[in-house]
C-alpha cells in the first residue's frame, strides 16, 4: 500500500519528505520550551534521554579516534609498494587510476598544490590520470589556468588533461555535475580511446583543495586487488582541514578540529561510514550505475545510497587508513572567513535534502535486506534530523522545566534535574579532550614556536565550544532544514580560497 501509494504520488511524497527534516527538528526544540508549562516532566525525560545518549557518542568517539590515530599513523608508515610487490608481484602495476577533480573559481595556485601532490605518490605515476574538470561558465579565466597548468604537469602523469563543463539544461550547477561530465570525458578518454580495461581503473573524485598522503594510490591499488568484488565498494580516507590551520581565525580553527578528528573516527565505523568530499571507487561500477547524478548539490551521499540501492544493498565503504589534507574555510578577512565557514557549513547540512530520495528509495527498492537497508537508512536520518537539534538539548534543555515552571521546580526532579544532565553532559567531555589531545598530535607544528603563550591558549581555544556551536553548527542546520520545509532551495556555492 506504501509502494503504491509512493509510486502514483511521486512529487506529493518528495514534498511531504522534504518538510520532515524541518518539522522534526524544530518540534524538538521548541518542545522543551512550552512542554516545560504543560508536561514537565515529560520534557525532563527528553533531557535526561537526550544527554545519556549524548554520553554514548562521547564516549564512542574518544575510544574509535584513539584507534584510528593509531591504525593512521602505522598505515602512514607502511610500505605500500613493497607489499603490493610481494602480495601481487604480476597485477600491481596493471592497476590504473583516474583522478578527477572538479573546480570552479579556484585559485591556480591551490590547483598547483593539489596536482604537486599526486606527483609525489608513491604508485608509479604512469599509471595515474588527473582530469581537472573546469566549468565553462569561468570564461577566459578557466582557459588560462587550463593552460598553465598544462604546460606544467602534461608530461608528469599517463595522462593529464582539461575539460570544460558546459552549461546544460536540468543540471543543478555544482560539484555532482562537474564530476559527471569530468568522468564521462576521463572514461571516452581513457577507456575508449586508450584501452586501458575498465575492469583494472579506479576513481577517484578530488576536491581541488585535497593534498592526499604520498602512499594513497598505492593503499588503493592494494585494497582494490585485495577485495574478492572490488566493483562493490568506495573507499574514504581522513579527511582533516590542517591544510591551512593556522592561518585561519580560532573560531574557524576549532571547528576545523573537530570536524578533522570526527573524520578520523567514523573510518572505524563501518557501520555507518558514508563517503564525503574525496572518495575513490571502480570506474566500472561508476559506468554501471549511470554516473554522478546531476540533478543534486551533494553528492557523496546520494553517490553512496545510488550505488548501495542498485546494487541491492551489495555496497560498501571500505576505510582508508591514510589523511587527506584539506582546507578550512578562508577568505580575506575575520568577517568574510566567518561567513564562508556558515555558508559551508548550510551546504554540508543541505545534504537533508537527499533524505527524501533515501527514504523514497528505501521504500521502492526490492530485494535489499531489510535489516541492513533499515540500519543504515536510520543512522543518516538520526545525524540529519538531529543536526539542529543537539546543540538546544544539551546547553539549553535542562534549565527550561525548573526556569519556566514554579511549580515543577519545587518538585525533586525539578531540583534535580539540573545536576543530572550537568553530571552526564561532564562526562561527556572526556571526548573533548581527546579531540584536543588526537588533533595536537596531527595538525602541522605551530609557525610560531618560539611564542610559549600560543601553547598556553591552544587548549582555551575548545572552550568557545558552546558559542561556537551555536553559529557553526545549529544556525547552518536549521537555517538548511528551514529553506528545505519551505522549498526555498538553495544553489551551489563555492567554499573560496585565498
Amino acid at each position: 500500500m506504501i509502494k503504491r501509494y509512493f509510486r502514483r504520488h511521486p512529487i506529493r511524497t518528495r514534498r511531504a519528505l522534504e518538510i520532515l527534516p524541518g518539522f522534526f527538528s524544530w518540534s524538538l526544540i521548541l518542545f522543551p520550551f512550552w512542554g516545560s508549562l504543560v508536561i514537565p516532566t515529560v520534557v525532563a525525560y527528553y533531557v535526561i534521554t537526550f544527554a545519556v545518549y549524548w554520553l554514548y557518542r562521547s564516549i564512542m568517539l574518544a575510544v574509535l579516534s584513539i584507534a584510528a590515530h593509531f591504525k593512521i599513523k602505522a598505515a602512514s608508515k607502511f610500505d605500500w609498494i613493497k607489499d603490493l610487490q610481494q602480495q601481487f608481484p604480476q597485477k600491481w602495476q596493471s592497476i590504473h587510476h583516474v583522478i578527477i577533480i572538479p573546480t570552479y573559481q579556484e585559485p591556480l595556485s591551490t590547483l598547483e598544490r593539489t596536482i604537486t601532490a599526486l606527483t609525489k605518490q608513491s604508485y608509479p605515476l604512469k599509471n595515474l590520470h588527473v582530469m581537472v574538470s573546469f566549468e565553462q561558465r569561468e570564461g577566459q579565466a578557466a582557459k588560462k589556468k587550463a593552460k598553465q597548468l598544462n604546460q606544467k604537469f602534461k608530461n608528469q602523469f599517463g595522462h593529464f588533461w582539461t575539460t570544460f563543463h558546459p552549461d546544460i539544461k536540468d543540471e543543478v550547477k555544482g560539484k555532482s555535475a562537474n564530476t559527471c561530465w569530468g568522468a564521462k570525458q576521463a572514461k571516452k578518454l581513457l577507456i575508449d580511446k586508450a584501452k586501458i580495461p575498465i575492469n583494472k581503473v579506479t576513481i577517484t573524485s578530488e576536491d581541488a583543495d585535497a593534498v592526499f598522503h604520498h602512499h594513497y594510490f598505492a593503499y588503493l591499488a592494494y585494497e582494490f586487488l585485495s577485495q574478492k568484488n572490488p566493483y562493490d565498494h568506495v573507499w574514504q580516507g581522513g579527511i582533516v582541514f590542517y591544510n591551512n590551520i593556522w592561518q585561519v581565525p580560532t573560531p574557524v580553527r576549532v571547528m576545523a578540529s573537530v570536524f578533522s578528528v570526527t573524520q578520523m573516527y567514523i573510518l572505524m565505523r563501518e557501520d555507518r561510514l558514508v563517503n564525503f568530499s574525496t572518495y575513490s571507487t571502480s570506474l566500472k561500477h561508476v559506468v554501471e550505475i549511470g554516473y554522478w547524478d546531476t540533478d543534486v548539490i551533494p553528492e557523496d551521499y546520494r553517490f553512496f545510497f545510488k550505488s548501495y540501492f542498485a546494487k541491492k544493498g551489495k555496497f560498501s565503504v571500505k576505510p582508508i587508513f591514510l589523511p587527506i589534507w584539506a582546507d578550512a574555510p578562508q577568505s580575506t578577512g575575520f568577517w568574510d572567513t566567518m561567513t564562508n565557514q556558515y555558508q559551508q557549513l548550510k551546504r554540508w547540512a543541505w545534504g537533508v535534502s537527499d533524505d527524501a530520495y533515501i527514504i523514497r528509495q528505501y521504500v521502492l527498492t526490492e530485494g535489499v535486506p531489510f535489516w541492513d537497508k533499515t540500519i543504515r537508512v536510520f543512522k543518516v536520518i538520526e545525524d540529519h534530523f538531529l543536526w539542529p537539534v543537539n546543540w538546544f538539548a544539551i546547553t539549553i534543555s535542562a534549565i527550561l522545566p525548573p526556569l519556566l515552571n514554579e511549580n515543577f521546580n519545587r518538585t525533586i526532579m525539578g531540583k534535580t534535574l539540573p545536576q543530572v544532565t550537568s553530571t552526564l553532559l561532564t562526562m561527556s567531555l572526556i571526548s573533548m579532550i581527546v579531540i584536543f589531545v588526537i588533533d595536537a598530535r596531527n595538525r602541522p607544528p605551530r609557525p610560531n614556536r618560539k611564542n610559549p603563550l600560543s601553547y598556553l591558549l591552544q587548549p582555551l581555544e575548545f572552550l568557545l565550544l558552546p558559542v561556537i556551536g551555536f553559529f557553526f553548527s545549529a544556525l547552518p542546520g536549521i537555517d538548511a532544514h528551514t529553506r528545505l520545509m519551505l522549498g526555498k532551495y538553495i544553489e551551489y556555492k563555492v567554499t573560496e580560497k585565498v
